[in-house]
């Protein structure tokens, strides 16, 4: 008997346009809450939809078919006799096991054309299949030494309760043998970031607790010239198969550098190696952060557009008179034949969806798995708590696609109060944050109680009923702030007005700063002068 793996036709987008992802990994010491967590942002022009793929047990000699989106089967793979249950196609299975993952690409003759197993499928298997964060490792890399890896090169977050790792991997061409990789443990007390660019340097050849690798990693980059063990260099993973260049340290190292200069501003990152300065010092693979981090801590470090930094994203003439940090795709572009690029930040209006994980070995796995879920803009969603045993997915979640807007949909409610903030973006942020701020704190002050209550209850279904309604009502909560949030906002700052607190539409103009820069480039705007004793205003303000 073979049993069919459908994936949804939703996930289509996610594949073709899911390059651009930032991932934080956070070790149980690094911690306020007793907690490894994994920050994942999936970014890409998506609709997403939140999935539960329950426990399944399966017959002896059942095969899994893989398909494409026209349904002709690319190959087949052998089921195990029991599958366990999975959140989110691939955010965290019911023993808490967690994974996220960034595109770093590589070099493009590596990817394995003739292969059917990719990155997102790998990871679905591979909760399906796997007890812990080593066992994860295991898994993944047995099936594509076996089946073969045919998306290119990958960056994949994995944590347990107790570790959490990094694992690339990048395949050897098509018709290639399997893939070559490594896997590193994040050691506790530490975080590290990665942002579609590989990271893993330098690795330990003897130091199997902490490190694992293929057996080709090394011979395969000598083989094709990837690395000269004559030069007397050590051998780098990332420099190999992932190149530096100009473009990949600006689009994707920034981001790296921003995380952890928030997390330790102490450490004095210099800005030199993302903006491409030659023998610039490379960031570390991880680093301690000045004081543990929580949930709240995680969700400011994913709202980043490089505030406070000399490439601040909110200041300058793209980000318009209004501070708004978002730019136009492409992000490289040309003028009169010079290459140039925006800075590619943090949070972006290109997110589908992002997590924050929470897996935690003083809770039972019911309780101890959380996923922070929060869909579009970092900068705009509001993160919502489902928790791993749950055992329906909230409606909004689950609601509404990419071909028309549907006020049910989350990600179409929080697009539209998104999409609207950007016409007067250093406004309407501030009634943003409020409502975001106020949600989110709510939520994390009722984390504790809201647990407790879960520990009392000992009878397994009721257990996830009360996870579920959990769940569920916050879920309806937020829809419902975000829906008047929207009609508040629109309402105030409408036709370019901001309404007083008595309702009266005012004019507020430009900035200052913003206006004299305009005056020293525009020369239309300037009025002539007639009568220096003559007082210039507006006849109206309509």
């Amino acid at each position: 008997m073979k049993k069919i793996i459908i994936i949804p036709i939703i996930v289509l987008f996610l594949i073709k346009t899911a390059i651009p992802c930032t991932n934080i990994i956070v070790t149980k010491g690094a911690s306020n809450n007793n907690s490894t967590m994994i920050a994942y942002l999936c970014d890409g022009e998506f609709h997403p939809t939140f999935r539960i793929l329950p426990a399944t047990d399966h017959k002896v000699g059942e095969l899994v078919e893989i398909q494409d989106y026209s349904g002709n089967i690319l190959g087949r793979i052998k089921q195990v006799p029991h599958t366990y249950k999975v959140m989110g196609y691939h955010n965290m299975n019911e023993f808490q096991v967690a994974m996220g993952e960034t595109t770093f690409g590589g070099r493009e003759d590596l990817i394995d054309t003739t292969a059917f197993l990719n990155y997102w499928r790998l990871m679905n298997i591979t909760l399906q299949r796997s007890k812990t964060a080593r066992e994860a490792i295991d898994v993944m890399t047995s099936l594509v030494e076996e089946y073969g890896y045919s998306s290119s090169g990958e960056s994949f977050s994995i944590a347990d309760p107790n570790e959490a790792w990094l694992l690339e991997m990048i395949g050897t061409g098509p018709h290639g043998n399997a893939p070559v990789w490594v896997a590193r443990r994040i050691p506790d007390g530490y975080i590290c970031a990665h942002a579609n660019k590989a990271r893993i340097g330098e690795f330990p050849l003897d130091d199997p607790e902490n490190c694992v690798y293929s057996e080709n990693v090394i011979s395969f980059a000598i083989e094709k010239g990837f690395y000269d063990p004559k030069s007397g260099e050590a051998f780098r993973f990332n420099e190999a198969y992932d190149p530096s260049n100009p473009g990949n340290l600006r689009y994707c190292s920034a981001r790296v550098w921003s995380i952890y200069k928030r997390i330790d501003p102490e450490l004095n990152l210099s800005s030199d190696y993302h903006r491409a300065v030659k023998g610039a010092e490379r960031y570390p693979l991880w680093i301690k952060p000045c004081e543990k981090l929580g949930v709240g801590e995680i969700m400011a470090l994913v709202r980043d557009h490089y505030e406070g930094t000399e490439i601040d994203m909110t200041t300058g003439p793209a980000a318009g008179p209004f501070g708004n940090p978002n730019r136009c795709r492409p992000l490289v572009f040309d003028v009169d034949e010079m290459k140039a690029s925006w800075e590619r930040a943090i949070s972006t209006y290109n997110t589908g969806f992002s997590i924050i994980t929470q897996s935690r070995t003083n809770l039972p796995n019911k309780v101890g798995g959380l996923v922070w879920y929060g869909v579009d803009d970092t900068y705009f969603t509001c993160y919502t708590p489902l928790y791993l045993g749950i055992n329906d997915v909230p409606d909004p979640f689950e609601t509404g696609s990419m071909k028309e807007f549907s006020w049910e949909s989350a990600w179409w409610r929080f697009n539209l109060v998104a999409n609207y903030a950007n016409t007067k973006f250093s406004y309407i942020i501030e009634d943003v944050k409020d409502k975001q701020n106020n949600i989110e704190g709510k939520f994390l002050q009722m984390q504790d109680s809201i647990e407790q209550m879960a520990l009392s209850i000992s009878d397994k279904n009721e257990l996830e009923n009360f996870l579920t309604n959990y769940s569920s009502t916050q879920s309806d909560y937020v829809m419902d702030e975000w829906g008047e949030l929207a009609y508040f906002i629109f309402a105030k700052y409408n036709d370019g007005y901001v309404r007083d607190e008595n309702n009266r539409p005012r004019t507020k103009g430009y900035p200052e700063e913003w206006s004299r820069e305009i005056f020293k480039t525009d020369e239309r705007i300037k009025l002539p002068v007639w009568d220096e004793k003559q007082k210039t205003v507006e006849p109206t303000d309509f």
